[in-house]
C-alpha cells in the first residue's frame, strides 16, 4: 500500500470539501473572512501592522453572473474566473494567501549568519531539510547559540507559524509547535503567521497539497532547483471552509495520519523481515546450500583452467592485454585465508570466508573476469556525438531504471570501450557502492565512470556475482572495503580482489533460477 500516495488523495480530498460533511449551521467563510478584514484594519491603527502590510489585500466574490471576481485594494473590480482551479461547496470562499496572513517574515541572508554561530548544543535552525513529511524535524549540526537568536530575533518563530520551504519541492511546510517555540527561521524558508480566527494546520494542508505544489512549482524559478518567491506565494489562491469545518478537517487528517502511520510501521517491519530472509536465503546459496549438488558437474577447478586458456587465446590474438599482476587466493599454514597480487599478501578471512565444497574454488572477480570504469564526464573536450549512457542512479538491485537517461559526446573510437552488452554485470563505483544490476537487454548502452562494467569469461553466470554482491552489501562487507571519508568508492582494485566462492557453471543456473524464484515471491509478499 502506497501509504504517500493516499495521505496526498486525503490532502486534496481535504480542500476541495470531499473529506468531512458540511453543516449548513456553520458561519459561512464569507463572514469569516470580512472579520479577519476588519481584524487587520484595526491592527493597522492599534500600530501592530503596517498599511503596507494589507495594501494588497483583496476581496474574492461570486457574483449574479455566478463569476468570480476580485476587488482590488484601490477599488478596481477584475473578473477571475479563469483562475479558480475547481468549484467549492457551498459556504466555502476563495482567498488570497496574502489576505489572509497577518505577518509574512523572510529567513535572514545568509550572510547574517556565520560559523561561529553554530554550536552542538543549541537552539534549532528551520530549513527546508528540517520539513518531513509536515513536521519539523531538528538537525544536531543545524543548532545556533542564544546569543544568535537574540541578535536574530525578529526571525524567531511561535506556535501556529507555518514555516514554508522557499527552495526544493514546493509546498513542503509544517506548524511550529509549543515546544518549538523560539526556534530561528533559517535563510531557505519563509514564515506565515495567521490571525487567531483561522486554523494554520488547515492552511498547511493546503500548501502541501498537489493543487499548491503545482502552482508554485509552475511559477517558481529555477532550472535544477526551484526558487519560491513572496510574491508568488502571497498570490496563490486557497479554498477556504468555515471555521468549524477547518476543525473537523483537521481533526479527520490527523485520525488518517495515526492509521496511515500504523500501516507504514507495519510494512517496514514486513520489509525488514523479508530483508533479513533474503539475506539467510543468500547465505545458504553461496555456500552450495540452496539447492543440490550434482558429481557430473564440472568442477570449478576446471572452468578455472578453462577461462585461464580462453584468456590466454585472447592476449595471443591482441584482444586483451596480460595482466600484469596475478591474483591468487590460498590458505596459509595457520589455517587462514589470504589473497596474493603480484609481492603483496593480504589476509582475508575478515570478508566472510568458510569451507567450501568438494567442487567449488575461491576467486576474486580478477580471476574470472574484466573489469572496466565507464567513460569520464569530460563531454566539452570532445566532438562526438551525443549518445545516451548509464549513470549509478539507473542501476538498481537486479533491475535498470531508463526513465532518467542523460546523453554526453562518445568519440566514434571510444564507442566498442565503453559499451555494455548483453549479460555485463554494472557494479556502482560511489553513491551506493556495490549496488549491481546485469544488463540484460540485447541492445547495447554505454555507461560512465560512476559504475564498473564486469564481463566474465567461461560463461560464468553474472546472475550469481550479483546475487553475491546483494549479499555482502546485506552484511556491509562492501562499504568496509570502500575508500573514501565523506564520499565512499568501491575502486576497481579493490573490487577485483573481493573473495567470492565459485561453484560449477551447472551449479550457479540452479542456484540463480531457485534465488529469482524465492525473491520474486518474497517480492510479491511487499507488493500486496
Amino acid at each position: 500500500m502506497d501509504t504517500k500516495a493516499l495521505r496526498q488523495k486525503v490532502l486534496d480530498l481535504a480542500i476541495r470539501g470531499k473529506l468531512v460533511p458540511q453543516d449548513p449551521n456553520d458561519e459561512p467563510a464569507s463572514i469569516l473572512l470580512e472579520r479577519i478584514r476588519q481584524q487587520k484594519q484595526q491592527m493597522v491603527k492599534d500600530g501592530k501592522l503596517k498599511p503596507k502590510d494589507i495594501k494588497n489585500d483583496t476581496i474574492i466574490f461570486v457574483s449574479e453572473d455566478n463569476l468570480h471576481y476580485e476587488k482590488l485594494a484601490d477599488g478596481s473590480i477584475k473578473c477571475i474566473e479563469d483562475e479558480i482551479p475547481f468549484d467549492l461547496p457551498e459556504g466555502w470562499a476563495w482567498s488570497r494567501l496574502g489576505s489572509l496572513i497577518k505577518s509574512f517574515i523572510t529567513g535572514p541572508f545568509g550572510s547574517s549568519l556565520h560559523k561561529s554561530d553554530y554550536v552542538t548544543d543549541g537552539i534549532p535552525l528551520i530549513n527546508p531539510m528540517n520539513i518531513v513529511d509536515g513536521k519539523i524535524i531538528p538537525i544536531d549540526k543545524m543548532q545556533v547559540s542564544s546569543e544568535t537568536v537574540e541578535r536574530l530575533a525578529s526571525f524567531k518563530v511561535v506556535p501556529n507559524d507555518i514555516i514554508i520551504a522557499r527552495r526544493g519541492d514546493m509546498g513542503r511546510c509544517a506548524v511550529v509547535c509549543p515546544e518549538q517555540d523560539g526556534w530561528l527561521c533559517g535563510t531557505g524558508s519563509f514564515v506565515l503567521r495567521f490571525p487567531s480566527a483561522l486554523f494554520p494546520e488547515y492552511f498547511a494542508v493546503c500548501l502541501r497539497s498537489s493543487y499548491s505544489a503545482t502552482y508554485l512549482s509552475g511559477n517558481s524559478i529555477g532550472n535544477t532547483m526551484l526558487n519560491l518567491n513572496q510574491a508568488i506565494l502571497k498570490s496563490i489562491l486557497l479554498p477556504v471552509p468555515p471555521c468549524d469545518e477547518q476543525n473537523r478537517i483537521i481533526n479527520s487528517i490527523y485520525s488518517a495520519d495515526v492509521y496511515f502511520a500504523e500501516i507504514t510501521n507495519q510494512q517496514d517491519q514486513l520489509a525488514a523481515y523479508v530483508a533479513m530472509a533474503k539475506s539467510k536465503i543468500l547465505d545458504l546459496a553461496i555456500r552450495g546450500q540452496l539447492v543440490p549438488q550434482d558429481p557430473n558437474d564440472e568442477p570449478a577447478s576446471v572452468l578455472l583452467e578453462r577461462i585461464r586458456a580462453e584468456k590466454e587465446a585472447l592476449i595471443k590474438a591482441g584482444k586483451i592485454k596480460r595482466d600484469k599482476k596475478e591474483s591468487v587466493i590460498f590458505r596459509g599454514e595457520d589455517n587462514s585465508y589470504y589473497i596474493r597480487q603480484d609481492m603483496h599478501t593480504e589476509a582475508i578471512d575478515n570478508q566472510f570466508i568458510f569451507e567450501l565444497l568438494d567442487n567449488w574454488e575461491w576467486c576474486s572477480l580478477f580471476n574470472i573476469a574484466k573489469i572496466e570504469l565507464g567513460k569520464t564526464l569530460d563531454s566539452a573536450k570532445n566532438t562526438g556525438a551525443n549518445h545516451p549512457y548509464l549513470r549509478s542512479v539507473n542501476v538498481r538491485w537486479n533491475g535498470v531504471d531508463l526513465t532518467d537517461l542523460k546523453e554526453m559526446r562518445f568519440e566514434p573510437e571510444e564507442i566498442e570501450r565503453y559499451t555494455v552488452e548483453q549479460n555485463d554485470l554494472l557494479i556502482c563505483e560511489g553513491g551506493d557502492v556495490g549496488r549491481s544490476c546485469v544488463w540484460s537487454n540485447e541492445q547495447k548502452i554505454l555507461y560512465q565512470n560512476a559504475l564498473h562494467r564486469v564481463r566474465f569469461y567461461g560463461e560464468c553466470n553474472p546472475f550469481y556475482f550479483m546475487y553475491y554482491m546483494m549479499y555482502y552489501e546485506s552484511r556491509g562487507i562492501i562499504k568496509s572495503l570502500c575508500k573514501g571519508v565523506t564520499i565512499k568508492h568501491l575502486t576497481g582494485n579493490v573490487l577485483s580482489l573481493i573473495p567470492f566462492a565459485l561453484p560449477p557453471i551447472e551449479e550457479q543456473n540452479r542456484i540463480v533460477d531457485r534465488l529469482n524464484q524465492i525473491f520474486s515471491l518474497l517480492d510479491s509478499i511487499l507488493c500486496d
